[in-house]
């Protein structure tokens, strides 16, 4: 089992509160690609539901075509989302074929879009042809319908729960960044002593990818971490100010896209030229703090998904303002997970339009993309989420107060 997500999503459901009918119904009018036989039915109506094509083959076999949402794709992030429903329990084969890259997520299931588990691999058959992998899954299906997806579900729905939840903290204060280009939420979130005016701020962003859901499982654990009533976290609060965007990219998310916004371009390329709504956003929430006297931009995480765990960093030779806090950082942290292989690439490119460099160049902080594996086990994800923030904790609060 991979796990349920987040835990405070699921402590909800336990206790009935939860209505997962707002995941399952589509934030904007589409038509589903229709693909219906005598046995089955498949639909994507649902937020990050998302497949090029479907054509039956037989009672019981489906045949998806997928493909990124522009080409050509600047990363395989191949995504897919789908709901089936049978007219009564019965096994059915889904084809999975990629117009580019191929396949890349193990496909995982869940009746209520909250459980999630891995299909076992003995229904999953990974051929390729041509250079290309593509896949054949063997699924057996009950009375309810079965959503099957890249990774879970993981809608605006589920970020508006838990920022409601986490804005019920004296020393949060959940509030709107701005609106995307289709005009969805881009929520956000203060955290700080409720006693105190921090000077120092630090800003976590997550979701500019919409398929790279491993780096929410890390970042809700880490902002929940720097809620908790510690003397650590508590110390955290009254010296500095945490801002948070946990999702930058609504409409790619609710759209199933592979890397992109609505407007074609991958927000984390974008970080420079500033040319989406989304990304503009960033760009007056950064200029605000460095504008104000009495603020002072301390940090930046990017919370990302790829194939393994690995922080990407300015390399310890560029300096920053703290001064190596990046080394001291996974240092710490290292320390805490001393049965995990902490994986560190430093190297910088300052022709590069990420939020990273951007960070570095313009306001000469540390900055990190913090990314998770796509296969990450869960549970080690939210470990990740906790210690990381307690070292980052720790270590902020080693470094020299700006004057």
């Amino acid at each position: 089992m991979i796990g349920r997500i987040p835990m405070l999503v699921i402590l909800v459901a336990s206790l009935g509160l939860w209505n997962p009918s707002p995941i399952l119904a589509k934030e904007v009018a589409e038509t589903s690609p229709k693909c219906e036989t005598r046995a089955v039915k498949l639909d994507t109506n649902f937020p990050t539901g998302n497949i090029k094509s479907c054509v039956t083959s037989g009672k019981k076999r489906l045949n998806i075509t997928l493909a990124p949402e522009d080409a050509p794709p600047i990363n395989c992030s191949a995504w897919y989302a789908f709901r089936l429903t049978a007219l009564k329990p019965t096994r059915v084969t889904v084809n999975l074929d990629y117009e580019a890259c191929g396949h890349r997520y193990w496909p995982k299931i869940s009746t209520d879009g909250v459980t999630w588990t891995n299909l076992k691999k003995k229904w999953v058959k990974i051929e390729e042809v041509d250079g290309r992998k593509r896949a054949r899954l063997s699924i057996k299906l009950g009375n309810k319908p079965l959503f099957v997806a890249g990774q879970e579900i993981f809608p605006p729905s589920k970020y508006k729960l838990w920022l409601n939840h986490a804005a019920k903290s004296p020393d949060a204060r959940q509030w709107l960044l701005g609106k995307s280009a289709e005009y969805r939420d881009i929520p956000a979130m203060t955290i700080k002593s409720a006693e105190a005016t921090p000077r120092e701020q630090v800003v976590l962003v997550g979701r500019q990818h919409p398929p790279e859901v491993t780096g929410a499982l890390a970042m809700l654990p880490f902002v929940e971490t720097l809620l908790e009533d510690t003397p650590l976290a508590r110390k955290y609060r009254a010296r500095f100010e945490t801002i948070i965007v946990p999702m930058l990219n609504p409409d790619g998310v609710v759209h199933g896209h592979w890397r992109h916004n609505t407007g074609g371009v991958d927000l984390n390329r974008d970080w420079g030229p500033f040319t989406q709504p989304e990304t503009r956003l960033m760009d007056g929430l950064l200029r605000k703090i460095a504008q104000n006297p009495d603020q002072k931009l301390r940090l930046l995480l990017d919370f990302h998904s790829t194939q393994k765990d690995v922080f990407y960093t300015i390399p310890d030779e560029f300096p920053t303002n703290p001064p190596l806090f990046i080394r001291d950082w996974l240092k710490r942290y290292q320390e805490r997970m001393p049965d995990y292989d902490v994986n560190r690439d430093a190297r910088h490119s300052p022709d590069r339009p990420i939020s990273k460099a951007h960070a570095f160049e313009t306001y000469g902080v540390p900055a990190v993309t913090f990314e998770l594996g796509d296969e990450t086990d869960r549970g080690l994800i939210a470990r990740i989420g906790r210690e990381s923030a307690v070292a980052m904790m720790e270590t902020l609060l080693a470094t020299s107060a700006p004057e």
